[in-house]
């Protein structure tokens, strides 16, 4: 197994994970906050969704044939930014503000919230299947949210499965929160 279908299988997995802990709770259940700061189930299955939208299409752009621009062919960051963010997500280190704020769902979100997660990830699983013609270490990204940050397709990959994996880990904390309503 390689790296791209142990991805696959990666997301194939936290989508029945969060099928099993989240499909039978109410639209209050999945949107009820445990702070006024904190994300509800509803959020994190959201901001994974529009965050995955977003670096799913700057990887379609390489599918379709666009080359490394001068940046993402001359950043010293590349490596080393892709692998850093690996480390911080794999071990729930630091926590990260959301870099822009289209990736910050709103508090309110329809109760069908997983169904539209689990359609997301089949989406980029898709992307990950179509991403194969690409090589993973020359073809480099751009980040959709900070343009001076650049990774290589392999991290980016990477980072989208470990990402959507640590946001489930933060939803279902929700669940284990006193006062989350029965």
């Amino acid at each position: 197994m390689n790296d791209r279908d142990e991805i696959v299988l990666d997301l194939t997995n936290v989508v029945d994970e969060a099928r099993a802990a989240f499909d039978r709770l109410s639209c209050d259940q999945l949107n009820w906050k445990p702070s006024q700061d904190g994300w509800s189930v509803a959020q994190c299955l959201d901001h994974i969704r529009l965050t995955n939208e977003q670096l799913t299409a700057e990887i379609e752009r390489k599918i379709a044939g666009e080359t490394n621009s001068f940046w993402e062919s001359w950043s010293p960051f590349s490596g080393y930014l892709g692998g850093f963010l690996l480390k911080s997500m794999k071990a729930d280190g630091r926590k990260f503000k959301a870099p822009s704020e289209t990736i910050v769902p709103p508090s309110d979100l329809p109760g069908d919230i997983v169904d539209r997660f689990g359609a997301n990830i089949a989406d980029v699983k898709d992307v990950v299947e179509r991403a194969k013609v690409l090589d993973p270490k020359r073809t480099v990204l751009t980040s959709p949210f900070m343009p001076m940050m650049t990774y290589r397709l392999d991290d980016a990959l990477a980072i989208i499965a470990e990402h959507t994996k640590r946001h489930i880990r933060q939803a279902k904390r929700v669940l284990e929160t006193e006062g989350f309503p029965r």
